[in-house]
């Protein structure tokens, strides 16, 4: 190419153009479809000539079945778009200043952000519905599975390992449905803005939408510009999903443990010690931990530069980069967290050894007590408190605990036994008998857990066929554009080159 360099200095080369470049392969797909449609709609407003248009097209497909890695775009010409023109300048000459008419450099990039983004999107939402069937299934298939649940990494009360599991399907649930909303806002379009205040040539901004294949225009034409705060909730949306992955990965590095041997990882998640033949550690679940603390970090970073006046363009060149590979790490770290949970094997005997030696049925003793003695549940609190570390020192188990304990323990807080004696306190004493109680709403009861657990399934499914429809959409207003293009430039057919990360 007959390129000529202006005179940039090479602080500036390599402090500004240079990084913002870096974010070509991310945006290179994008820039050609919004390029292509900006040209079809001057055509068709009468603004461009045919003859232009023809040569224009040509160009810009010949774009877009180039590979980026070989499309050349060098910082020591400036940035992305800078190179671009010129490039298709040296390629049709004057013709190619057609792409400037009614329309900035930062709209073309700003279209081929959402381009860009809309597709991460729908990954991730497709990434975080999985999670929850994979989720949803491992809680069906450990509705009976009982543990002492924990809080503060103490044993509280008589669960299963199903009814914990479930949690992160609700709770990644409502992330998809942030992402959802995060998706409406990405698929609309900024194109035919002008600068700030609109153009005063007859272009048609729904019509682009259309081509583009987004569900509308943004209204206000400078708001449409300049708008950053869906991508702020766009990338704490998505490290939110993958903190709230990161706890459930905590909770199992720990489970994990020999001193715990509540669940095994599979070995396709773990890695070995390249020193200690016994070891193997769950790597899978510390690089999810890790990504969710680079997502923070990635959202505290965009928050910093978008406090800026209005109409700058750092509080939007850096998101060019940054939010893209948010989301794409944020894909990552939640197709991870399906694998480890798809593949989890649980040990159903530690996790009932640790609660019938426990004493987490401690809160159905003392709601027995507070009913059977007729006292106030501080009361029966403080006995059962007193009958449970009594035991605890003489090794006896909350499942052995007998009226006779706690008349003693009554007599030692109240001076007086509470009539106790023999009664039969099965059922506040089987952890199972326990948990079947819990049959409310939302409850540990088996039957409840397994029918949480196909309602969680179910909505999954639908988000993912949802997401799925969202996607072919995309390609399929894509391909429509593109050989709209080819019968524009009079060439055959057109090659989609695989979108590059």
């Amino acid at each position: 190419m007959s390129v000529n360099r202006r005179d940039y200095s090479d602080e500036l080369v390599e402090g500004g153009f240079a990084i913002e470049v870096a974010d070509a392969p991310l945006l290179h797909e994008g820039l050609n479809l919004a390029d292509i449609a900006h040209v079809l709609v001057l055509h068709e407003s009468g603004i461009a000539p045919d003859a232009a248009v023809a040569q224009l097209l040509g160009v810009l497909l010949d774009a877009q079945a180039t590979p980026v890695g070989e499309f050349g775009y060098d910082p020591e010409y400036g940035e992305t778009y800078n190179w671009r023109e010129r490039r298709f300048t040296d390629a049709i000459g004057d013709a190619a200043g057609w792409l400037h008419a009614g329309r900035t450099r930062r709209e073309a990039v700003r279209v081929a952000l959402r381009l860009r983004l809309r597709r991460d999107v729908v990954d991730l939402i497709e990434a975080a519905a999985r999670f929850v069937e994979a989720a949803a299934v491992l809680a069906a298939a450990h509705a009976e599975t009982y543990m002492a649940d924990q809080t503060y990494l103490q044993q509280a009360q008589p669960s299963t390992f199903g009814h914990y599991v479930l949690q992160f399907c609700y709770a990644v649930q409502r992330d998809v449905e942030r992402l959802v909303a995060d998706l409406a806002w990405i698929n609309r379009s900024p194109g035919g803005v002008g600068c700030v205040n609109g153009s005063s040539l007859p272009y048609d901004r729904a019509r682009i939408a259309e081509l583009l294949g987004f569900d509308d225009v943004i209204e206000h034409t400078r708001d449409a510009m300049w708008q950053n705060d869906g991508l702020l909730t766009l990338v704490a949306d998505a490290a939110g999903l993958v903190t709230t992955l990161a706890k459930l990965a905590e909770d199992l590095e720990i489970w994990s443990s020999k001193e715990f041997d509540y669940v095994e990882l599979a070995e396709g998640h773990t890695r070995g010690s390249v020193m200690m033949p016994q070891k193997r550690n769950p790597y899978a679940l510390s690089m999810v931990r890790g990504e969710a603390g680079v997502l923070i970090g990635r959202l505290t970073g965009l928050y910093a530069v978008a406090k800026t006046p209005s109409a700058r363009s750092d509080n939007l060149i850096f998101a060019y980069g940054e939010v893209p590979r948010s989301t794409q790490l944020a894909t990552k770290a939640t197709r991870l967290m399906a694998g480890v949970v798809g593949g989890l094997r649980v040990n159903s005997v530690a996790m009932y050894r640790a609660l019938e030696t426990g004493y987490s049925q401690a809160t159905d003793i003392a709601e027995f007590v507070m009913l059977a003695a007729e006292v106030d549940y501080r009361t029966a609190y403080d006995v059962v408190g007193a009958t449970v570390r009594r035991a605890a020192r003489e090794g006896v188990p909350g499942v052995a605990i007998t009226g006779e304990m706690l008349d003693a323990a009554a007599t030692e807080v109240r001076g007086r036994p509470l009539g106790l004696a023999g009664r039969d306190l099965t059922a506040v004493l089987d952890p199972a008998t326990i948990v079947r109680t819990r049959a409310t709403r939302g409850g540990a009861a088996p039957e409840v857990v397994r029918g949480m657990a196909r309602e969680c399934l179910a909505v999954a499914r639908e988000a993912v066929a949802a997401a799925q429809a969202r996607r072919a959409a995309f390609v399929a207003a894509e391909d429509r554009l593109l050989a709209a293009a080819a019968a524009g430039a009079g060439v055959d057919g057109h090659r989609r080159v695989p979108v590059e990360s």
